[in-house]
């Protein structure tokens, strides 16, 4: 270790307050530091390798260590380092935003830039109640979303998420946020009290919840209903056949916008630049931000329809609403580049050609008596834990503590995998490796996964 090096590693751990962590944890241990990455590989400071199995949080989709994305920013700061949106535009948004809209399916081509996820689905919120107050309903304002969805943590987007423990310090919220049952077809019979119901059926029993809490809330309150194409929290619930095109109907008969919210899910991540291209819906709103630039510079969006934008060309109609460095041109830039780099490279055909292999890699753990589900799309999967798999019987809190921040998350990072090991639903490891990976990874992943479960299972 150099001087430098533990110059730094005391920064981390007298200044540097970490995002959703227990800082407790490193009271007597060194705070794991990441240097350098590439394709799909980090190093830590010691110079140890990690295969990248979250793609750093959903994020880096053409991989780590790009040196034309690097190339694309410095250009671009050297050019035009700032100027907001605010009023005025500047080419790289004009341009990405063309580009987008092309990109989208239906008649989504009004882009409005943020500065990442959270802020997409806040700036959603705030145009759903607007629009409705600009179209003579001015009484639509609530949002319906998802039990155990994560939806960002800004107010608005903190109050549409679906995770109680997440909310419970920041109360009060913003009022009008209700919930309903998620797709998680594993856990269907508890979730429904319906035994045996068929994925079909449960998608259909599903989305018939939306529209019983668009009736209980009044149609003429609802403004918006808020989905993940792929729910996150929970471990990756695909929706089942014919849930999303019910959902669609639902929200057309009640004059209610749907929200693709697809913060992860779009920009490759299920194989397709959108996630309703790979479930064949279009939504009225998609929020985006991650993969956009590949996490290369920060960038969020809210893409709106062309039936959503047509009140603020009227008049002194305005979208009072904005961010500083939303559309900032260095992430513009890094976006664009980062597109072409989806183009020339065929990333979503790499990734439709290869999800078979990644699922078979996962589901050739089902052996194990600790995997009790494997579920997901494209590069995107959770992997359920469970006590007894004939029962589907999960953890309490305190084995669920005792396994997963007690042995398994530092155990796979310890092995040389970086993933997720979540308990905000039921105890899951999430993997979404970069679009780049292939089946040499998923091997490596599958192995390492092996190993440290087959540990895990022995210790309880």
């Amino acid at each position: 270790m150099t001087q430098p090096d533990n110059d730094i590693l005391k920064a981390a751990q007298d200044h540097l307050w970490l995002h959703f962590t227990r800082h407790s944890s490193y009271e007597q241990a060194e705070i794991p530091t990441i240097v350098r990455g590439e394709g799909s590989y980090i190093y830590d400071i010691h110079g140890k390798r990690y295969l990248d199995g979250l793609a750093g949080l959903f994020v880096v989709q053409a991989g780590h260590g790009r040196s034309e994305l690097a190339e694309a920013a410095a250009k671009q700061a050297q050019e035009l380092a700032f100027f907001p949106l605010w009023s005025y535009a500047h080419p790289k948004a004009a341009e990405l935003a063309a580009r987008l809209a092309a990109l989208t399916p239906g008649d989504l081509n009004r882009v409005f830039f943020t500065s990442g996820g959270g802020e997409a689905v806040e700036s959603a919120w705030k145009l759903a109640k607007q629009y409705f107050k600009l179209t003579g309903k001015p009484l639509k304002h609530k949002v319906i979303s998802r039990q155990i969805a994560y939806h960002g943590t800004p107010h608005g987007a903190l109050s549409i998420t679906g995770i109680p423990a997440f909310k419970e310090m920041f109360e009060p919220l913003v009022p009008g946020s209700v919930r309903v049952p998620n797709t998680n077809h594993y856990r269907a019979d508890e979730i429904s009290g319906i035994q045996g119901m068929t994925p079909e059926e449960y998608g259909f029993w599903a989305a018939e919840r939306v529209a019983r809490a668009i009736e209980m809330e009044g149609p003429d309150t609802v403004a918006a209903v808020f989905a993940e194409p792929v729910q996150n929290a929970g471990g990756c619930f695909p929706p089942p056949p014919g849930y999303w095109q019910r959902l669609r109907e639902i929200c057309d008969e009640y004059d209610v916008l749907l929200v693709s919210d697809e913060v992860i899910c779009a920009f490759g991540r299920l194989g397709t630049m959108f996630g309703g291209q790979k479930f064949d819906y279009v939504p009225d709103i998609i929020t985006c931000a991650k993969g956009l630039t590949s996490g290369y510079s920060p960038l969020g969006a809210m893409i709106a329809s062309d039936r959503l934008f047509e009140p603020f060309k009227k008049g002194d109609n305005t979208f009072a609403h904005g961010y500083t460095f939303g559309g900032h041109p260095v992430s513009a830039a890094v976006a664009l580049a980062n597109l072409d780099i989806f183009e020339r490279e065929d990333l979503l055909g790499h990734v439709t050609k290869n999800e078979p292999v990644f699922q078979a890699t996962l589901e050739g753990l089902k052996d194990l008596p600790i995997v009790g589900d494997v579920r997901g799309s494209g590069y995107f999967w959770g992997i359920e834990l469970v006590k007894d798999k004939t029962t589907k019987e999960t953890f309490t809190a305190e084995e669920s503590e005792r396994l997963l921040r007690g042995f398994l998350s530092k155990a796979l990072f310890e092995a040389g995998l970086y993933c997720r090991a979540d308990d905000r639903g039921d105890p899951v490891i999430q993997l979404a490796p970069p679009l780049v990976a292939g089946p040499k990874e998923f091997d490596e992943i599958g192995s390492i996964l092996r190993t440290v479960l087959t540990q895990a299972w022995a210790r309880l």
